[in-house]
């Protein structure tokens, strides 16, 4: 059974929306998917009812266009991971990309600095989720909250300050379906655990 999660600034997550998608009886194509996009942000304008709204077009969508889920690169054997975007456009400043892990390979802890929609297409990932916890002498402080790990037909919904860490699990590649807001980079941050700080990235 599919899931939607939906992950706060907090490290909370909850289920929402309905997971069950059935194909739409007329091609959903990514430009109306992009029109439909900038429709619901200009009308929500606080991430969670954004990310609540999105969440069943990302759905439609990759159940209705098939070519979609074979838009992605082989991971970078050097890197451990490979990005295609699947659109840009001058002054259109949302990124949708497609993303591959190769098994084994971890993220940094971040945030992304905007909202962010995540549809796990193939192999299996971890995510753990994490919050600021200010001590005295250690500002970025982190706690572990929680972790979701995610299968094929999974979506996760990120809030801007939500910070995560993802882990490609199994014995094949990760691929997803990666759709996020505009970046704000002052408020992008990577963490490092081993001494408690956070920098811009």
């Amino acid at each position: 059974m599919a899931h939607n999660w939906l992950v706060s600034d907090d490290g909370t997550y909850r289920a929402f929306g309905d997971p069950e998608t059935l194909e739409p009886g007329k091609y959903y194509r990514l430009y109306r998917f992009l029109t439909e996009l900038e429709d619901i942000l200009e009308t929500f304008h606080d991430d969670i009812s954004r990310l609540e709204a999105i969440t069943p077009l990302v759905r439609k969508l990759l159940v209705s266009s098939y070519w979609l889920q074979l838009e992605y690169s082989a991971p970078d054997p050097k890197t451990g991971w490979s990005v295609n975007f699947l659109y840009r456009e001058h002054e259109f400043p949302l990124t949708v990309q497609m993303v591959s892990w190769l098994p084994g390979q971890t993220s940094p802890i971040h945030n992304h600095g905007t909202w962010g929609i995540v549809a796990l297409v193939g192999g299996q990932e971890r995510n753990r989720l994490w919050r600021r916890s200010p001590q005295p002498d250690q500002p970025d402080h982190l706690e572990l909250v929680d972790e979701i790990t995610l299968q094929p037909g999974d979506v996760v919904a990120l809030t801007a300050n939500a910070i995560h860490s993802v882990e490609a699990l199994g014995n094949e590649p990760t691929v997803s379906f990666n759709l996020y807001g505009v970046t704000d980079f002052t408020q992008r941050y990577e963490f490092d655990p081993a001494t408690q700080t956070a920098r811009l990235f």
